[in-house]
């Protein structure tokens, strides 16, 4: 009887904790500015005949997840737009002039998530609201949740990863690159830090 009873509380234990356990990664996190596990890039053809990458160097968010409805998640990010990086000094203060960022009148560009749609176990279309040059459009994620848990430090840590592609003739800039240039894909990788 006794065994019977400890048995059952070994159990019971272990079931418990494996529930706190699965709660642990639901909350708020922000993203990881102090150790850089972070990107925004893009991509955009140059005339047809190769990519040209790029990435923002300095941008900051949050974001909530919500392990029993996910589709009650959240997320949010501001990017500094001159901080664009495209490995060419010269490209990059033309894409920093009024010809295209703006970036002295629009020194920001902000993503802020309004419906969170699951279309798996990891995956999810974030849909929400780019402000990029003064202009406010919206615009679908497809992001998948890359892991979560423990970090060497003592802290909690979520990351995913996601890419949307825009046109950046609907947010008020014409890109000199030829026609093929028409699109330009944004490409995201965070990592949060759970508050």
């Amino acid at each position: 009887m006794i065994k019977k009873t400890m048995s059952a509380l070994v159990l019971t234990l272990g079931l418990g904790a494996g529930i706190a356990q699965a709660d642990t990664h639901g909350g708020e996190y922000a993203f990881d500015t102090q150790g850089q596990h972070q990107f925004i890039m893009f991509k955009i053809s140059h005339l047809g005949y190769s990519w040209l990458y790029g990435r923002f160097n300095e941008f900051d968010g949050q974001f909530t997840f919500d392990e029993g409805n996910p589709e009650n998640s959240s997320v949010s990010v501001t990017v500094q737009t001159d901080s664009i990086d495209s490995n060419h000094a010269e490209r990059d203060k033309h894409l920093r002039s009024d010809d295209y960022l703006d970036v002295d009148k629009f020194p920001e560009a902000t993503f802020k998530s309004t419906r969170i749609e699951t279309t798996g176990d990891r995956t999810a279309k974030v849909h929400g609201d780019l402000t990029l040059h003064g202009v406010t459009r919206e615009v679908t994620l497809d992001m998948t949740q890359i892991g979560y848990g423990e970090d060497p430090w003592g802290g909690y840590r979520m990351g995913f990863a996601g890419s949307v592609e825009i046109e950046p003739a609907n947010f008020g800039m014409e890109l000199d690159l030829g026609p093929t240039a028409e699109k330009l894909e944004l490409i995201l990788s965070v990592e949060g830090i759970k508050q």
